[in-house]
């Protein structure tokens, strides 16, 4: 005859683990939904920038340009240090205006490149950024040993893309492009494991909702630059 108790108990871990799993699925749910708004708005303030001439001097003609560019990289380090400092409202509103100004910063592309070009390019780093975004999700294995060597690499791919703007190497920046590619593919698995990881250290719902902001924000960029990555592969230039 079964113990009572002992089926009481294992009952009530298989209703706990699956609150954690549904609480999981819904936060993970929500970095998406985060993360898909700021491609979005991204995209519009990119696409309706580059149809106005206007725009365009004010920003290309102007030092504006530098603010422009600039901009995003203070925000982006600002938001990392003070989030959880700050209301679950104001960390929405900040990603939001980040979304917004990467959209002016990247207002180039639809003047640099074919339209056609870049909707094929989306869609190719949407199904890369999916798969390997789901395996950061489902595997088992710890991928915080490859996530310190991807940060290395990005902090080379960094310091390497400053010393080519001065050298303008065409081959160098093939060899940029194609680390860029494999190091994003690696970040975006990496930083889904963590923001899963994140979610299992608990806390409220403010708490939460910033946490999900956060993660929005790893996930967004990681797209963002492996989209410009494979844009220079198979980007047809105008």
């Amino acid at each position: 005859m079964a113990n009572p108790i002992d089926r009481r108990y294992v009952t009530g871990a298989a209703a706990a683990a699956a609150d954690i799993d549904v609480g999981l699925r819904q936060y993970m749910l929500k970095v998406y939904n985060y993360m898909t708004g700021g491609l979005v708005l991204t995209g519009l303030v990119a696409f309706f920038v580059s149809q106005s001439p206007g725009m365009l001097h004010a920003i290309y003609g102007t030092p504006l340009l530098w603010v422009v560019m600039l901009a995003p990289i203070g925000i982006s380090f600002f938001f990392s240090m003070r989030l959880m400092h700050m209301s679950a409202s104001a960390a929405q509103t900040l990603y939001w205006v980040f979304a917004a100004v990467m959209g002016l910063s990247l207002s180039f592309i639809f003047l640099a490149y074919t339209g056609v070009s870049i909707a094929r390019v989306f869609f190719i780093t949407a199904g890369t950024f999916a798969g390997m975004s789901l395996y950061g999700y489902t595997t088992k294995r710890d991928l915080a040993g490859m996530g310190s060597f991807l940060f290395m690499g990005l902090i080379g791919l960094i310091i390497a893309s400053l010393v080519n703007v001065f050298l303008q190497s065409t081959a160098l920046q093939f060899a940029l492009s194609v680390i860029g590619v494999l190091v994003f593919v690696g970040l975006t698995a990496w930083d889904t494991q963590r923001i899963k990881e994140m979610y299992a250290a608990g806390d409220g719902e403010e708490t939460g909702t910033k946490k999900a902001i956060l993660g929005a924000l790893r996930l967004y960029l990681d797209f963002i630059n492996l989209f410009l990555y494979f844009l220079q592969f198979f980007g047809n230039r105008r």
